[in-house]
């Protein structure tokens, strides 16, 4: 079960941020103080917002079951991964060598973080 709260705040966080990442696309508007109802309509970005709120109580659950310096690293590294990869797929944003060593590294390091050995 805590593998599964791990993971849906990891989906969660990386989910919002694209959302978030659609709701600043034209046509759409922000929130504003000028036009404060011309917001409303704008559903990544209030979409966006609850799934933050939800990836913040999965990680606050996540850290009920699991040591930080588990929790942590592997929220933080696997919502970096997912968004590298959902940018390429979804906004066609470039996707270099250098994106794939760097996630290849990043999950090098987290391995290395929780892993017990001794």
């Amino acid at each position: 079960m805590k593998w599964l709260i791990l993971i849906l705040g990891i989906a969660s966080n990386a989910s919002a941020s694209v959302l978030v990442k659609m709701a600043m696309m034209p046509p759409r508007k922000l929130p504003s103080l000028s036009d404060p109802t011309g917001a409303l309509s704008n559903w990544p970005f209030w979409l966006g917002l609850v799934l933050y709120g939800a990836a913040f109580l999965l990680y606050a659950a996540a850290l009920a079951r699991l040591p930080l310096n588990i929790a942590h690293p592997l929220l933080t590294a696997g919502a970096v991964a997912t968004v590298a990869i959902c940018s390429f797929l979804i906004f066609r944003e470039p996707f270099y060598w250098t994106t794939v060593a760097g996630i290849l590294l990043v999950i090098t390091g987290v391995v290395l973080i929780t892993v017990r050995i001794g």
